[in-house]
């Protein structure tokens, strides 16, 4: 199994862990070469990042994905499908997606509402100092948070009626109330269990910042 980081270019994040392949997204490219990580892939409009950092990128070796400013996808989203297309069981953590734009934020969080990318919604988690976005499917699912984490909180991409069991708040027919997200929960040192009869559920497992 392949993994592989990329890192994009919110909020710095260093991409920490073992990883295969590493990709640096429009910005992301030159903060992995200024960071002292290897840059095996670039890929983006690169519309953030002067003349002379292009140039940099062109010439350290990594293979450069160039795409019009003028897309459909975002570049994330972009380097996610090309992470897939040559490598479709990879695992992809993904660095530098939080702060800056608002818009940007929100792309990434539902990036699986990319028909595309649906598929392999369980190979993405973005990740940084204090949080940990990942992806449920449809269906029924036991879930034990990240190392670390304290809470966690979780939002289902379409309105579903989502059942959580086994934590501190449980959320069942019996006390049921409709919400976008229902956050900050925490766990009892026991399996919590998730069901979702439709769509797909973000989870948010995060810590306080110290």
């Amino acid at each position: 199994m392949v993994k592989v980081a990329l890192l994009a270019g919110g909020d710095y994040s260093p991409p920490i862990g073992d990883f295969d392949l590493y990709v640096g997204i429009d910005r992301g490219a030159i903060r992995l070469l200024e960071k002292g990580f290897p840059l095996d892939w670039a890929v983006g409009d690169f519309d953030s990042i002067s003349d002379d950092e292009r140039n940099r990128v062109a010439s350290s070796g990594a293979k450069v994905y160039s795409s019009s400013s003028e897309k459909n996808d975002t570049d994330t989203e972009l380097a996610l499908k090309h992470v897939f297309a040559e490598m479709p069981t990879a695992q992809t953590t993904v660095f530098g997606v939080f702060g800056g734009r608002v818009d940007h934020l929100l792309s990434n969080i539902f990036l699986p509402s990319d028909p595309e990318l649906a598929p392999f919604m369980e190979q993405i988690h973005l990740v940084d100092e204090t949080n940990h976005v990942s992806y449920l499917p449809k269906g029924q699912h036991i879930l034990r948070l990240q190392a670390g984490m304290s809470y966690f909180s979780l939002m289902t991409s379409d309105n579903a009626d989502l059942t959580i069991q086994g934590a501190k708040y449980d959320l069942t027919s019996a006390n049921f109330f409709k919400k976008k997200i229902y956050s900050s929960n925490e766990t009892l040192g026991q399996p919590i269990t998730i069901t979702a009869p439709s769509g797909y559920v973000v989870l948010v497992e995060t810590k306080d910042r110290r």
